[in-house]
């Protein structure tokens, strides 16, 4: 390439055009040309040496973790306790730090629009949704101001101290990608439904079964009382409310 040419594609202190656009000096280096001959120094073998584990050719590398032969420091290390991979974690909110985002004017809340995870995160009152929001009763006696929170969890002592305030309590279920659309604000895909027995029926004696997210006494947004209390009930949440609740109508033949 002639010097002209050269000065023409060399970035210049100007005016930037398409024309004079170049990358930064030192950021691009020559390729590493493998198997060009012998004299190149990457020849033959391309610089990997001859047949065995890391030849060019083969079986390919070993798997990771592998050290070699020798006892990979996974299996060295004991392992205690026990970690389930099913468990969900929520982000705990007092109600005396919500009373404090309120009287701030970071909170509002109505039964129109009540407060959810977006909310709560947009405010700064919790740093990370994890996998839902849980309502807590801890510092109950500064709540004063009648909200409405529509989170994935509540404590009894929660609901009671909000009621009693002349606030309302919903638990909505949640799973990732309707908690991601929460927090995003988007409304135009439709939220999951609950799937898991853990979130429809959790057994808590031999005799008796509690359901949650269809119960009115944890305030579930798909039993029968909260839909005909909830302002913004959907046609579906009736519908899964019906199909969910179906068991406790069924009957079944008895074995003879």
């Amino acid at each position: 390439m002639s010097s002209v040419a050269a000065s023409r594609f060399k970035a210049t202190s100007g005016r930037v055009h398409l024309f004079n656009l170049s990358p930064a000096t030192g950021s691009q280096s020559t390729q590493k040309r493998l198997g060009r001959g012998r004299s190149s120094g990457l020849g033959k073998t391309s610089g990997r040496g001859h047949k065995g584990q890391k030849a060019r050719a083969g079986n390919g590398k070993p798997k990771a973790g592998f050290e070699g032969g020798q006892t990979p420091i996974v299996k060295l290390f004991p392992k205690r306790g026990f970690v389930n991979q099913n468990a969900k974690v929520f982000a705990p909110v007092n109600l005396d730090r919500i009373q404090h985002w309120i009287d701030q004017g970071r909170l509002t809340s109505s039964p129109e629009k009540p407060i959810t995870a977006k909310e709560l995160l947009a405010s700064g009152c919790v740093h990370n949704v994890h996998d839902g929001i849980k309502l807590l009763g801890s510092g109950s006696e500064y709540l004063k101001t009648p909200i409405h929170i529509t989170p994935s969890r509540a404590s009894r002592s929660a609901i009671r101290a909000v009621e009693k305030a002349g606030g309302s309590v919903f638990c909505q279920y949640y799973n990732d990608l309707a908690l991601k659309d929460c927090v995003k604000g988007r409304t135009d895909r439709t939220d999951a439904a609950p799937t898991r027995k853990t979130d429809i029926v959790s057994q808590v004696t031999r005799e008796t079964l509690a359901v949650w997210y269809t119960s009115w006494q944890n305030r579930g947004y798909l039993s029968p009382t909260a839909l005909s209390k909830m302002p913004l009930a959907h046609d579906r949440w009736r519908e899964l409310s019906k199909q969910l609740l179906a068991f406790k109508t069924q009957e079944y033949e008895k074995a003879k």
